[in-house]
């Protein structure tokens, strides 16, 4: 396309020269200042117009004036009188970038931002470029041209010049640590395609010259090459001030060559699209190669990649069987044995799950229908059909409706889940209550539930048997199964009344102990008698109408005569006193004692 004539408006060059006497004061400098600022807030009213006007507009930068020469000479020519160079080179140079398919209109893109640069009496050269413009330049070699372009200051950006700065500093990094190593620097993706946004990736492959390492294997030069080059990523994008990551690939020169020889689909593409930002001679021969039909996949090649085909189709096979085995099988039997732990059996085997699952929750329980343990048994048969080898492939209709299978069971699952914790709610609260209430039961007698909560605040709590919290306890767990019947109890508040009677089936075992030590007190006697020259002392137990000595390590029973007993006797005997008031003892259990020990004195 020729380059249009510039009709860009001019404004006196400003004179910079210190027009005041007194040297002490910087008046060039704030004179710079101040007409910088005026000319960036007239270029950001421009942009603003320009943007609005023309929205698909994807870039706008203020090109370095160091670089102007060559954009100069891209627009006017090489032969530009010195004149008129240096009226050109005063200007600010924007670079517009504009979607490909405005290619068609570029002139009158630009005739309509030169004159909004006019109304706004500016000093200002207009640049419009499609991005496949700026790839020209890349491939004709001009690297400091794309330097520019990528180094300019942004006025609007939609990704396209953010993208690109953070490669160029990326590369300008790279060659300055290790340039002799560094054949080619190439964008491609988005940012070739024109498409970058300010979150895309940044794909970048890095061609390194091995063919001359000698210190070292190849395979060494590389990692130690790219470990640096990764190294420089994060400090690219800190200094871009940009979001878009760096992506490289990084290859040896030699077995990029091997790729290209072998038609790696990949490299083709790479070498097809790809646009130099760096290149020593290597790169641009093998895009024009390419570009005339010369590079040629080799026989072996051809013979590679067909074979590919039915290593797909292989490997797709493998996938489907890889996702019954791991993740259907496993899918099904690892929440079947969490719901068989919920229930309260020990965790089964992978073998047992299906049995357990139709014997507890078909046959006892009737909680799960039976099409469910049908679906579990189907997926379990095939993977044993896979274990042992009878199973080879499974087509992806069958590995679909497994999926559904799958998922309809798993649905079923958690609601069995919320039965099961329902129920195992219900036994929790119901047997708490029990076990609270027969010990109540033993203490104050059999009594309604009503009568039971009062005599236990009346004759425990306010007389300062048991602790006050205990009363409070004991309404808890009544509240909690009165809610639960109802269906308006939680989880929470089930948990709350088991722990509070663990405290409180604790304290009432402890009174009763304490209520039982007593009693037993009152039907022992102590007696002290003599063994030839020897003081003894033994005890007279009595319980239930029996009287019991208990001497050093015997237990004897008083009857008509004394009898050898044992502890499960005197046991037995004294839980039959506890239901009794009065504690009797036989009138001839003295005189029989007597005739056993001699003369002896008791103490109560």
């Amino acid at each position: 396309m020729e380059p249009r004539k510039q009709n860009n408006s001019e404004i006196p060059e400003m004179n910079l020269e210190n027009k005041y006497s007194d040297k002490k004061i910087p008046v060039q400098e704030t004179v710079v200042q101040k007409e910088m600022e005026k000319t960036k807030k007239e270029l950001e009213k421009i942009k603003g117009t320009v943007v609005k006007k023309f929205p698909f507009i994807q870039a706008i930068g203020i090109l370095p004036p160091q670089s102007l020469k060559d954009f100069i000479e891209e627009e006017i020519g090489e032969n530009v009188p010195k004149e008129q160079f240096e009226k050109l080179a005063k200007k600010i140079h924007l670079f517009i970038v504009v979607p490909e398919e405005k290619f068609k209109d570029i002139a009158k893109i630009k005739k309509e931002i030169v004159d909004e640069v006019e109304k706004a009496k500016q000093n200002v050269w207009v640049h419009v470029k499609t991005p496949v413009d700026v790839w020209e330049i890349c491939l004709d070699g001009k690297f400091e041209m794309i330097s520019a372009i990528a180094t300019s200051f942004p006025l609007h950006d939609r990704g396209f010049l953010g993208a690109l700065r953070v490669a160029e500093i990326h590369k300008s990094l790279v060659l300055h640590k290790f340039d002799k190593y560094v054949v080619s620097y190439v964008i491609a993706g988005s940012l070739v395609r024109g498409e970058a946004v300010k979150t895309s990736d940044v794909d970048v492959f890095i061609v390194i010259n091995d063919t001359d390492v000698k210190r070292m294997p190849r395979v060494e030069l590389k990692e130690r090459l790219r470990a640096m080059i990764y190294q420089y990523i994060e400090e690219a994008s800190a200094i871009a001030g940009v979001k878009n990551k760096l992506s490289p690939q990084i290859y040896l020169l030699t077995e990029f060559w091997e790729s290209v020889k072998d038609a790696q689909p990949v490299i083709f593409t790479f070498i097809r699209d790809g646009i130099p930002l760096y290149d020593r001679g290597t790169f641009m021969p093998w895009k024009a190669l390419l570009k005339m039909g010369k590079l040629k996949p080799s026989p072996e090649a051809i013979d590679m990649f067909m074979s590919m085909g039915e290593k797909t189709v292989k490997r797709a096979k493998l996938a489907l069987l890889d996702i019954l085995i791991h993740d259907i099988y496993w899918g099904v039997i690892t929440p079947s044995q969490a719901l068989l732990m919920l229930y309260g059996l020990p965790p089964p085997t992978p073998k047992q799950t299906v049995a357990e699952m139709e014997k507890i929750f078909l046959e006892k329980e009737k909680m799960i229908e039976k099409k469910y343990i049908l679906i579990l048994e189907k997926i379990v048969s095939l993977y044993k059909d896979y274990e042992h080898e009878k199973l080879k492939e499974i087509s992806g209709t069958e590995i679909d409706k497994l999926l559904k299978d799958t998922e309809d069971y798993l649905k079923r699952l958690n609601e069995l889940r919320v039965q099961i914790e329902k129920n195992s709610q219900e036994k929790t609260i119901e047997q708490i209550y029990k076990d609270v209430f027969s010990l109540l039961e033993i203490i104050l007698g059999k009594k309604s539930q009503e009568k039971l909560l009062q005599e236990f605040e009346k004759n425990l709590v306010k007389t300062g048997k048991v602790q006050e919290q205990s009363l409070r306890i004991l309404n808890d767990i009544i509240h909690a199964r009165t809610e639960f019947k109802k269906g308006k109890s939680t989880v929470h508040k089930i948990e709350e009344a088991r722990k509070g009677s663990t405290l409180l089936i604790n304290e009432l075992i402890d009174y009763s102990q304490r209520k039982d030590l007593i009693a037993l007190d009152k039907t022992k006697m102590r007696i002290k008698y003599r063994d030839g020259e020897k003081e003894k002392f033994a005890e007279l137990i009595a319980a239930n109408g029996i009287a019991f000595l208990m001497r050093e390590n015997s237990i004897s029973k008083i009857t008509n005569k004394i009898e050898n007993s044992s502890i499960e006797e005197l046991s037995k005997v004294m839980e039959e006193q506890k239901t009794k008031k009065n504690v009797e003892i036989p009138s001839k259990a003295f005189e029989i004692l007597r005739k056993e020990l001699g003369e002896f004195e008791i103490s109560l």
